[in-house]
Protein backbone atom coordinates (compact mmCIF):
# COMPACT_ATOMS: atom_id res chain seq x y z
CA UNK A 1 0.00 0.00 0.00
CA UNK A 2 2.86 2.34 0.39
CA UNK A 3 2.65 4.91 2.41
CA UNK A 4 1.41 8.82 3.21
CA UNK A 5 3.07 10.90 1.05
CA UNK A 6 4.32 14.30 2.10
CA UNK A 7 1.46 16.48 0.84
CA UNK A 8 -1.01 13.92 2.92
CA UNK A 9 0.89 14.03 5.88
CA UNK A 10 1.32 17.86 5.96
CA UNK A 11 -2.38 18.61 5.05
CA UNK A 12 -3.48 16.66 8.64
CA UNK A 13 -1.81 19.33 9.97
CA UNK A 14 0.88 18.20 13.35
CA UNK A 15 3.30 19.62 15.26
CA UNK A 16 5.97 18.57 12.53
CA UNK A 17 4.67 20.86 9.60
CA UNK A 18 4.22 23.88 12.06
CA UNK A 19 5.54 27.39 12.76
CA UNK A 20 7.21 27.67 15.73
CA UNK A 21 4.63 30.22 16.83
CA UNK A 22 5.31 30.45 20.45
CA UNK A 23 8.65 32.11 20.38
CA UNK A 24 7.19 34.98 18.72
CA UNK A 25 6.92 38.16 20.68
CA UNK A 26 4.02 40.53 19.44
CA UNK A 27 2.11 41.52 16.09
CA UNK A 28 3.56 44.39 14.16
CA UNK A 29 1.10 47.37 13.21
CA UNK A 30 0.86 50.72 14.15
CA UNK A 31 -1.80 51.62 17.23
CA UNK A 32 -5.21 52.68 16.40
CA UNK A 33 -5.15 56.45 16.33
CA UNK A 34 -7.89 59.37 15.10
CA UNK A 35 -7.41 61.85 12.77
CA UNK A 36 -6.85 64.74 14.84
CA UNK A 37 -5.23 62.28 17.49
CA UNK A 38 -1.15 61.70 17.92
CA UNK A 39 0.85 59.32 20.07
CA UNK A 40 4.35 59.80 21.40
CA UNK A 41 6.27 57.26 22.01
CA UNK A 42 10.24 55.90 22.66
CA UNK A 43 11.93 53.37 21.52
CA UNK A 44 12.77 51.11 24.38
CA UNK A 45 14.47 48.10 22.92
CA UNK A 46 15.45 46.68 19.53
CA UNK A 47 14.42 42.88 19.02
CA UNK A 48 14.71 39.95 17.17
CA UNK A 49 11.94 37.49 16.36
CA UNK A 50 12.84 33.96 15.22
CA UNK A 51 11.15 33.59 11.52
CA UNK A 52 11.34 37.13 10.80
CA UNK A 53 14.40 39.25 9.01
CA UNK A 54 14.11 42.40 10.56
CA UNK A 55 14.50 43.67 14.02
CA UNK A 56 11.50 44.98 15.54
CA UNK A 57 11.44 48.37 17.79
CA UNK A 58 9.55 48.49 21.15
CA UNK A 59 8.19 51.47 21.87
CA UNK A 60 6.30 52.62 24.71
CA UNK A 61 3.69 55.46 25.73
CA UNK A 62 3.78 57.51 28.48
CA UNK A 63 -0.31 56.09 28.84
CA UNK A 64 1.65 52.57 29.16
CA UNK A 65 0.93 51.34 26.16
CA UNK A 66 3.17 49.86 24.12
CA UNK A 67 3.49 48.18 20.58
CA UNK A 68 5.98 46.92 18.16
CA UNK A 69 6.75 47.71 14.85
CA UNK A 70 9.43 47.42 11.89
CA UNK A 71 12.62 49.16 12.50
CA UNK A 72 13.96 51.52 9.82
CA UNK A 73 17.27 52.27 9.39
CA UNK A 74 18.99 55.07 11.35
CA UNK A 75 16.40 54.27 14.37
CA UNK A 76 18.23 54.38 17.96
CA UNK A 77 17.05 53.51 21.36
CA UNK A 78 15.60 56.48 23.76
CA UNK A 79 14.83 57.95 20.19
CA UNK A 80 11.66 59.94 20.53
CA UNK A 81 8.53 58.59 17.79
CA UNK A 82 5.65 60.49 17.25
CA UNK A 83 2.46 59.16 15.71
CA UNK A 84 -0.22 61.20 14.35
CA UNK A 85 -0.67 63.74 11.21
CA UNK A 86 1.52 66.52 12.61
CA UNK A 87 4.87 64.44 12.82
CA UNK A 88 7.73 65.98 11.29
CA UNK A 89 9.20 63.93 8.75
CA UNK A 90 11.92 62.36 10.77
CA UNK A 91 13.10 58.67 10.19
CA UNK A 92 10.68 56.66 12.87
CA UNK A 93 7.84 58.76 12.88
CA UNK A 94 4.67 57.88 11.53
CA UNK A 95 2.23 60.03 9.27
CA UNK A 96 -0.29 59.65 6.88
CA UNK A 97 0.79 59.54 3.16
CA UNK A 98 -1.35 62.77 1.94
CA UNK A 99 0.84 64.73 4.37
CA UNK A 100 4.10 63.38 3.82
CA UNK A 101 6.48 65.73 0.47
CA UNK A 102 6.55 63.96 -2.64
CA UNK A 103 10.07 61.96 -2.87
CA UNK A 104 9.74 60.39 0.67
CA UNK A 105 10.93 56.78 1.32
CA UNK A 106 8.29 54.90 3.55
CA UNK A 107 8.06 51.52 4.80
CA UNK A 108 5.39 49.46 6.76
CA UNK A 109 2.75 51.19 4.58
CA UNK A 110 -0.85 50.73 5.33
CA UNK A 111 -3.12 48.98 2.51
CA UNK A 112 -6.43 50.54 3.69
CA UNK A 113 -6.55 53.39 6.68
CA UNK A 114 -6.39 51.85 10.10
CA UNK A 115 -4.98 48.37 9.15
CA UNK A 116 -1.76 48.83 11.23
CA UNK A 117 0.61 48.55 8.04
CA UNK A 118 0.93 45.80 5.60
CA UNK A 119 3.12 46.76 2.56
CA UNK A 120 7.19 47.22 2.37
CA UNK A 121 7.46 45.21 5.85
CA UNK A 122 10.60 42.90 4.77
CA UNK A 123 14.38 43.70 5.62
CA UNK A 124 15.79 46.73 3.09
CA UNK A 125 12.27 47.35 1.67
CA UNK A 126 10.73 51.09 1.17
CA UNK A 127 7.94 52.38 -1.03
CA UNK A 128 8.69 55.91 -2.67
CA UNK A 129 6.10 58.89 -2.85
CA UNK A 130 5.58 59.90 -6.53
CA UNK A 131 3.09 62.48 -6.69
CA UNK A 132 -0.46 63.64 -5.03
CA UNK A 133 -2.98 63.50 -6.67
CA UNK A 134 -6.96 63.84 -6.63
CA UNK A 135 -7.21 59.90 -7.39
CA UNK A 136 -4.95 59.41 -3.58
CA UNK A 137 -1.13 59.69 -3.59
CA UNK A 138 0.79 57.71 -5.79
CA UNK A 139 3.25 55.10 -4.38
CA UNK A 140 6.05 53.32 -6.05
CA UNK A 141 5.97 49.83 -4.29
CA UNK A 142 9.28 48.01 -4.28
CA UNK A 143 8.25 45.83 -7.17
CA UNK A 144 8.35 49.38 -9.08
CA UNK A 145 4.49 49.05 -10.09
CA UNK A 146 2.70 52.83 -8.92
CA UNK A 147 -0.71 52.45 -7.44
CA UNK A 148 -2.87 55.10 -5.61
CA UNK A 149 -3.72 54.82 -2.02
CA UNK A 150 -5.74 56.63 0.31
CA UNK A 151 -4.11 59.91 1.78
CA UNK A 152 -5.03 58.46 5.13
CA UNK A 153 -3.11 55.34 5.01
CA UNK A 154 -0.48 55.58 7.05
CA UNK A 155 3.49 54.94 7.07
CA UNK A 156 6.52 55.47 8.76
CA UNK A 157 9.46 57.72 7.40
CA UNK A 158 12.73 55.15 6.29
CA UNK A 159 13.78 52.17 5.34
CA UNK A 160 13.63 48.81 7.07
CA UNK A 161 16.71 47.22 8.69
CA UNK A 162 18.23 44.42 7.17
CA UNK A 163 19.03 45.02 3.67
CA UNK A 164 21.55 42.61 2.71
CA UNK A 165 20.18 39.94 4.80
CA UNK A 166 19.59 37.55 1.64
CA UNK A 167 23.37 38.04 0.39
CA UNK A 168 24.37 36.38 3.27
CA UNK A 169 25.48 32.54 2.68
CA UNK A 170 24.08 30.18 5.16
CA UNK A 171 27.06 28.10 4.84
CA UNK A 172 26.09 25.63 6.94
CA UNK A 173 22.72 22.91 6.49
CA UNK A 174 21.87 23.43 10.03
CA UNK A 175 21.64 27.28 9.71
CA UNK A 176 18.93 26.99 6.58
CA UNK A 177 16.95 24.35 8.51
CA UNK A 178 16.54 26.42 11.45
CA UNK A 179 15.53 29.12 9.50
CA UNK A 180 12.96 26.79 7.50
CA UNK A 181 11.83 25.26 10.78
CA UNK A 182 11.00 28.67 12.24
CA UNK A 183 8.79 29.45 9.10
CA UNK A 184 6.96 25.82 9.34
CA UNK A 185 8.40 25.42 5.46
CA UNK A 186 9.30 21.67 4.25
CA UNK A 187 12.72 21.89 3.94
CA UNK A 188 14.98 19.79 2.59
CA UNK A 189 12.60 19.01 -0.38
CA UNK A 190 13.40 15.42 -2.15
CA UNK A 191 12.33 15.03 -6.06
CA UNK A 192 8.85 12.53 -6.39
CA UNK A 193 11.25 10.87 -9.24
CA UNK A 194 14.45 9.69 -7.11
CA UNK A 195 11.72 7.96 -4.52
CA UNK A 196 10.31 4.72 -4.70
CA UNK A 197 7.23 3.69 -6.20
CA UNK A 198 5.61 2.65 -2.55
CA UNK A 199 6.36 6.69 -1.62
CA UNK A 200 5.18 8.66 -4.30
CA UNK A 201 3.81 8.63 -7.49
CA UNK A 202 6.50 9.54 -10.00
CA UNK A 203 8.51 6.89 -8.04
CA UNK A 204 9.82 3.88 -8.83
CA UNK A 205 11.70 2.71 -12.16
CA UNK A 206 15.38 2.29 -13.46
CA UNK A 207 15.35 6.01 -15.16
CA UNK A 208 14.98 9.10 -13.31
CA UNK A 209 11.48 10.03 -15.16
CA UNK A 210 8.13 9.88 -14.13
CA UNK A 211 7.21 7.34 -16.79
CA UNK A 212 3.46 9.12 -16.92
CA UNK A 213 2.12 12.09 -17.22
CA UNK A 214 3.02 14.75 -13.77
CA UNK A 215 -0.10 16.84 -15.04
CA UNK A 216 -3.05 15.67 -12.51
CA UNK A 217 -6.77 17.39 -12.11
CA UNK A 218 -8.23 19.83 -9.17
CA UNK A 219 -10.46 16.87 -7.54
CA UNK A 220 -7.60 14.32 -7.77
CA UNK A 221 -7.22 12.55 -4.57
CA UNK A 222 -4.88 13.25 -1.73
CA UNK A 223 -2.64 11.13 -2.32
CA UNK A 224 -2.22 11.21 -6.37
CA UNK A 225 -2.42 14.85 -5.99
CA UNK A 226 1.28 15.88 -6.95
CA UNK A 227 3.30 17.95 -10.36
CA UNK A 228 1.15 20.09 -12.08
CA UNK A 229 -1.65 20.36 -10.46
CA UNK A 230 -4.76 21.92 -13.06
CA UNK A 231 -1.88 23.29 -15.49
CA UNK A 232 -3.60 24.84 -18.45
CA UNK A 233 0.04 24.46 -20.17
CA UNK A 234 2.98 22.84 -19.44
CA UNK A 235 6.53 23.06 -21.03
CA UNK A 236 7.31 25.42 -24.39
CA UNK A 237 4.33 26.86 -26.43
CA UNK A 238 3.97 24.98 -29.52
CA UNK A 239 2.57 27.71 -31.48
CA UNK A 240 4.92 29.35 -34.24
CA UNK A 241 5.79 33.09 -33.60
CA UNK A 242 5.28 35.08 -37.29
CA UNK A 243 7.84 37.89 -37.56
Amino acid sequence: MGKQIRVQRRGRGGSVFEARSFRRIAPVRFPATTQSQSLRGTVREIMHEGGRGTPMAFIEFPDGSSCCLAAPEGIALNQGIVIGADASTRVGNVLPLGRMPEGTLVCNVELRPGDGGRLARASGTYCMVVSHTPQGTELRLPSGKSVYMNDQCRAMIGVIAGAGRTERPFLKAGTAWKLMRSRGRVWPTTKGQAMIAASHPHGGGRHKHSGKPTTVGRNTPPGRKVGMIAARQTGRSKRAVRT
